[in-house]
């Protein structure tokens, strides 16, 4: 077979294949055919051939898919790079892959030259910088396009590292091309489909649509950077009738809009977890959602939920593609019973062979039922697949295993929760305590609009295409690092987040959808009798001045959780926040909300006081020496005090620290 552009063009030569959404220009598979054959034989008279890796270090353009395709037409394989790797995670992706050339733009010029070390860097503009070759500094040449297998490599893919050091991801012809026909099979494909993209190419979720717009005969357009309501307006403009996201871009572009075009037939929401008021949003306002379950080594989807499928079943990702086994097997590898949680385990068409150049890693990757994921959930009695975590994330305290997706699942419940992020802390008895950090959007007490520090920037484009500082992100007052203590009157631009709140639909601020009434603090609970709402622990803001009610009712919470879940399963330790702390990608960051949690967090309010019923024994006071004396009250006595020592060590969390070696959750 060749090249995938060279065939459509025959097929479809006067089709629509790319639009620029910043201007409209529009290339039709033939216009596209000459302009990959042009920048074809010039990097092969730069002296680029088959079996070479072409390094791409550029923004998402127009430019950047004329690569992708002209290094599947060289026979190369096709490597990109994300713009914001600092200059040593740059270079040590180039080495990892074997890169033979780094092409680059006049954007990413000086990181490509910091990083390259003796890699030839070429660009696309005119370059700026000693020794930096251009891409249109030779005239092109003749190529015979070689002819692919399908078990060449098309690509290579880094992972993002969230359970360790990012490892290049091999994915074949014949993986991406299954990949193209089961998702086919499941969203469907339409001739006049114009499938928008504001996602990096360096990742699947950005590049899968390029390879497949081929394949399929159908558009694809190219914005560059995510902006919420930019991508809300071209989705209209161009009448886009699909968008992958993440599911903060896609809140942040309801937000800004109030709802989407309805051109639109598939909204593709993978990356993380979709919040369930987000797809009931989705629902109500005719938003056609389909989440869905992937990564890297799959070349995209391992299982996609319809929109039905995701109100009936709120939660599911779906059941897997076709072609895609999905075995969920416990910690000895052994397959378990549907319902029950494990990691999950892939297998089929779509895997990948293996990550380049490193044998231990496939080693430990792969067993007798496929690929091992490191995401842990279950799959129920209808087949569908429900995701928890990862396996890294999983919390072992007094021997016990606690998923922490199971208990965020419940945690949701509660109907003043908007999210939930569930880690380990560090705990000298148990080893570790299970603790929260509550999303509750704009509803501090006292206020009446947003009180932390938004994820995005003014210009809404920094949540996804941009690294989040760590002390801004995890910062809970305004603009500067001070924590406002005083909640009583807001600010003057403290006027609520745009668009809606995910729970109340009239934009209200307190969980009730009604102001403040006398005698009750902001979350309609009674005042205590001296004036003085309750403290949390060391106060809303990890501020020991701040004094403020209880951000929601946590007995009621509580009442919740223990009813469905054992004892050694509730939190310790919670925090309250407006917004959860993300990666770029939308995960939730967990080490930093290890850091709130650990700074902020306090034992919640438990209508029971029963955190010493933790499902088990505590550890065993020291044994006492065998040649001393000690009359058998003495020994109850001493054993009383031990356990009642233990008890509190395991629900304080003054003194936790974070568990270094906790993953990140996709």
């Amino acid at each position: 077979m060749r090249d995938w552009l060279s065939h459509r063009v025959v097929s479809s030569p006067s089709d629509p294949a790319l639009v620029r959404a910043e201007d409209g220009e529009t290339w039709t598979y033939d216009g596209l055919d000459r302009l990959v054959s042009e920048t074809t034989g010039r990097l092969a008279a730069h002296g680029i051939e088959p079996g070479d890796h072409l390094g791409v270090l550029m923004p998402a353009c127009v430019g950047t898919v004329g690569l992708v395709h002209a290094s599947m037409r060289l026979g190369a394989t096709f490597v990109p790079f994300g713009e914001r790797l600092t200059p040593n995670e740059l270079r040590d992706r180039i080495e990892a892959a074997d890169i033979t050339v780094l092409v680059c733009s006049e954007e990413t010029e000086s990181a490509a030259v910091a990083a390259a070390g003796d890699v030839p860097v070429l660009s696309v503009d005119e370059p700026a910088e000693d020794g930096v070759g251009s891409v249109h500094g030779v005239d092109p040449i003749q190529i015979d396009p070689p002819t692919w297998s399908g078990s060449d490599r098309l690509c290579l893919l880094f992972t993002s590292g969230t359970s360790g050091e990012p490892k290049a991801v091999e994915l074949t012809l014949s993986n991406v091309y299954a990949s193209a026909v089961a998702s086919g099979f499941r969203l469907g494909v339409d001739p006049t489909d114009r499938w928008l993209v504001a996602l990096s190419l360096n990742h699947m979720g950005g590049l899968a649509p390029v390879y497949r717009s081929v394949l399929y005969g159908t558009t694809v357009i190219m914005r560059e950077g995510f902006d919420p309501g930019g991508v809300a307006d071209d989705i209209a403009r161009y009448e886009a009738t699909g968008v992958s996201m993440v599911p903060t871009m896609l809140q942040q572009t309801l937000d800004s809009r109030g709802t989407l075009s309805d051109s639109l037939r598939v909204v593709l929401l993978g990356g993380a977890p979709a919040p369930d008021e987000l797809i009931e949003r989705c629902r109500d306002y005719s938003v056609p959602v389909y989440p869905t379950y992937g990564m890297t080594e799959s070349a995209s989807q391992i299982a996609t939920a319809t929109p039905d499928q995701a109100r009936d079943h709120l939660g599911t990702v779906g059941r897997p593609l076709f072609g895609t086994d999905v075995t969920v097997v416990n910690e000895d590898g052994s397959p378990v019973e549907p319902g029950e949680s494990g990691e999950f385990v892939v297998s089929g068409p779509t895997i990948t062979p293996g990550y380049y150049n490193d044998p231990e890693a496939n080693d430990a990757a792969f067993g007798p039922f496929g690929l091992h994921t490191g995401d842990c959930g279950r799959i129920d009695e209808h087949g569908q697949l429900y995701v928890l975590n990862r396996v890294d994330d999983r919390i072992i305290t007094g021997g016990e295993n606690v998923e922490p997706g199971e208990v965020a699942e419940i945690i949701r419940r509660h109907e003043e929760v908007l999210d939930v992020a569930v880690v380990g802390l560090s705990d000298d008895v148990w080893g570790e305590q299970v603790a929260a950090l509550i999303e509750i959007g704009d509803r501090w007490p006292g206020t009446t609009g947003h009180t932390g520090t938004d994820l995005v920037g003014e210009d809404g484009a920094d949540t996804v295409d941009g690294p989040i500082d760590p002390d801004e992100r995890a910062r809970s007052g305004d603009a500067d690092a001070t924590p406002r203590t005083d909640r009583s009157e807001p600010d003057d631009d403290e006027t609520g987040r745009a668009g809606e709140d995910l729970n109340d639909a009239d934009g209200a601020d307190d969980a009730d959808g009604a102001d403040d009434a006398g005698g009750a603090d902001t979350m309609g609970r009674e005042d205590d009798t001296d004036g003085e709402d309750e403290a949390i622990g060391e106060g809303v803001f990890g501020d020991p001045d701040a004094v403020a009610g209880k951000a929601i009712d946590e007995r009621a919470l509580f009442e919740l959780a223990r009813e469905h879940l054992a004892g050694f399963k509730i939190p310790r330790t919670i925090a309250y926040i407006d917004e959860l702390p993300r990666t770029v990608s939308g995960t939730v960051d967990r080490e930093a909300v290890r850091e709130i949690l650990t700074s902020r967090g306090s034992p919640p309010d438990d209508p029971e006081d029963r955190f010493s019923d933790a499902g088990f024994e505590p550890v065993d006071p020291k044994p006492v020496d065998d040649d001393s004396e000690m009359s058998d009250a003495d020994a109850v006595a001493a054993e009383e005090a031990a356990g009642d020592a233990a008890v509190e060590d395991a629900t304080g969390a003054d003194d936790a620290e974070p568990d270094p070696s906790g993953g990140e959750s996709t």
